[in-house]
């Protein structure tokens, strides 16, 4: 006999909890909606010269473990 899929994702499910896991949901912003490519450009260029937008930049990129990505 078949188990049907909500038996199965059921079973991986508590696989995963005896595993030591637990579901999260995250919610983040949808990249289709009309005007997000506008507001990500309006908030760039709001901070295009800011100063301390900058020397955060600027210290992620010094911290960055970036050894072969290049």
């Amino acid at each position: 006999m078949r188990t049907s899929i909500a038996e199965r994702v059921q079973k991986h499910r508590a696989g995963l909890r005896a595993a030591g896991l637990r579901p999260v949901q995250i919610w983040v912003p949808d990249t289709r909606r009309d005007g997000f490519a506008a507001e990500c450009r309006r908030q760039s260029l709001a901070l295009r010269n800011d100063s301390l937008e900058c020397e955060t930049l600027t210290s992620l990129a010094e911290a960055a473990d970036n050894e072969g990505w290049r």
